[in-house]
């Protein structure tokens, strides 16, 4: 057969393909473990309503910083209690 090379013309390209091909399949593999490992990690973050703030907690935090002033605190910790 002429013009093949004895075998080796496109042949050669196989083991090129082949590496990719296996280096490509790890990569996922290793992306996937990653991607399930920091999800777990971040599942915990708001679990449960315990961590869930009200707005008082809010305008408690607001007014701790300094953001509000003595008088617009309790005017709306009154608005928010009732």
């Amino acid at each position: 057969m002429m013009g093949w090379g004895n075998g080796h013309g496109w042949m050669g390209f196989g083991g090129i393909f082949m590496i990719l091909f296996w280096g490509l399949v790890i990569l996922g593999a290793v992306a996937l473990l990653r991607w399930l490992w920091m999800s777990g990690k971040d599942s915990g973050k708001d679990s449960g309503n315990a961590s869930r703030k009200t707005a008082l907690d809010i305008l408690q935090e607001r007014y701790a910083r300094g953001e509000i002033e003595r008088d617009e605190y309790e005017r709306k910790r009154r608005d928010l209690e009732g």
